[in-house]
């Protein structure tokens, strides 16, 4: 296997960029492959996350299993079922293992002994399934990888299969948004199809439209690697602070989950506050320690170490707690680390603004926010301080005859505390690209 032959080999799968990890002696089947702190969750699609509880012979940690294969020396691919990321957050640290169990064709040779200087290749496909290969460090590959030009990423040397950059052909696609001015409320469906939007939310549908991205169910980004979100601002020009939706998961655990939403909203909820009658609503904004006067809700950050600013229970969760002590509703931090790391690594914030007379319609603002390398912890770190918050909105109308529920569960956020959430972040003209 020659440098070019992999490069084919990877971009005939979809891959666009490529990681280079050089393995240390420990870097084995046996002791596990260290790959860096929890950021390596936005590099990797993973699924399954899961946490186990430290006992006798293990530590603290998060599990999650990948879809990944081993490249062949004729460029076959060969599953690795049971290969998984292990995540300990104490450190925090990352580390891959299982990739050679029920493998076919794995590289036993190479990963399993302790050679220092060997090099692993990782790229991650079109369909999400991540691509490996192995070489030794006096291969022809080793040593035409030394003048391929790279950049350092953590512990990985990085480089593009493909020549286009992601960032410039998102901010020349807002640019050409920008100058439509305003454009009439719409939305995809699933098959690309143009719908009308007549809905107060619809300034997302509209932008995503206009971005060609339809609906979908996953926690992926959602334009070449770059989650877009937009939010409503009343001056185009000075964006100011905005509340801004950054994910809207369902509870995972609670009497939310195993007595039903129904149960949930006529023990929690309360009367619809402008009089409509036969309906409960559950809304409002809860934040972390404080009792919200309508619900008598806590939300709780159970198993974070805010001092530390890193989650101390791989257990943990942000929960709503009542006041004899029950947990209405909690989201695990196993199923918001999954959501959050990946689909938000690279976010751009659109401002817009609105109208509905005669009809509803969108323009949208030529300066974006720009945010790249985020970390869960960073998201706990500011639910903590107040700055992110749950405002929910759930209802239940024909309470007494036959119930409709509408969930939504949103966490949000002001657009002054954005920089916050990222290692990286930029305020970009669009009118520059």
């Amino acid at each position: 296997m020659n440098l070019e032959r992999l490069k084919n080999i990877m971009a005939d799968n979809g891959c666009t960029k490529v990681f280079v990890k050089p393995l240390a002696p420990n870097d084995n089947s046996k002791n596990q492959v260290y790959l860096g702190g929890s950021d390596i969750f936005n590099l990797f699609p993973m699924s399954d996350i899961t946490a186990e509880s430290p006992g006798e012979w293990k530590r603290e940690r998060f599990k999650a299993t990948s879809d990944f294969a081993w490249i062949g020396e004729e460029g076959q691919l060969f599953k690795a079922p049971n290969a998984q990321f292990i995540l300990y957050p104490k450190y925090p640290e990352v580390r891959f293992s299982g990739f050679l169990s029920k493998c076919v064709n794995a590289p036993s040779d190479l990963m399993t002994i302790r050679q220092a200087g060997r090099l692993l290749f990782l790229s991650v496909s079109n369909t999400g399934q991540i691509l490996g290969f192995v070489t030794a460090p006096d291969s022809v590959l080793a040593r035409e990888f030394l003048n391929v030009p790279s950049r350092q990423e953590g512990v990985f040397r990085t480089f593009e299969l493909m020549k286009r950059d992601s960032k410039v052909i998102l901010m020349k696609e807002l640019s050409r948004i920008y100058q439509l001015g305003w454009i009439p409320s719409k939305r995809l469906d699933k098959y690309g199809a143009v719908l009308d939007c007549n809905a107060p939310n619809c300034g997302g549908y509209t932008l995503e439209a206009e971005l060609g991205i339809t609906p979908n169910g996953y926690s992926e980004p959602d334009f070449l690697g770059w989650e877009v979100k937009q939010f409503g601002v009343t001056n185009l020009k000075k964006p100011g602070n905005a509340v801004i939706t950054l994910m809207t998961p369902e509870p995972t655990e609670g009497l939310y989950v195993s007595e039903g939403v129904e149960y949930f909203i006529r023990n929690y909820g309360y009367p619809d506050q402008n009089g409509r009658e036969d309906r409960l609503n559950f809304g409002g904004v809860h934040k972390a320690s404080i009792k919200h006067p309508r619900t008598s809700l806590t939300l709780e950050l159970i198993g974070f170490d805010a001092d530390a600013g890193k989650i101390k229970s791989a257990g943990g969760k942000i929960a709503l707690v009542d006041e004899q002590g029950n947990e209405a509703a909690a989201w695990s931090f196993a199923a918001l680390l999954q959501h959050w790391n990946r689909k938000h690594n690279q976010a751009c914030y659109v401002p817009s603004k609105s109208e509905t007379d005669p009809l509803r319609r969108y323009c949208y603002g030529n300066l974006v926010t720009l945010g790249v390398e985020t970390d869960f912890q960073l998201f706990l770190a500011q639910m903590h301080l107040g700055n992110i918050y749950y405002d929910p909105g759930i209802k239940m109308e024909n309470i007494s005859v036959k119930p409709v529920v509408k969930r939504r569960s949103q966490f949000r956020m002001s657009s002054q505390y954005l920089g916050s959430l990222y290692k990286r972040n930029e305020t970009v003209d669009v009118l520059g690209y």
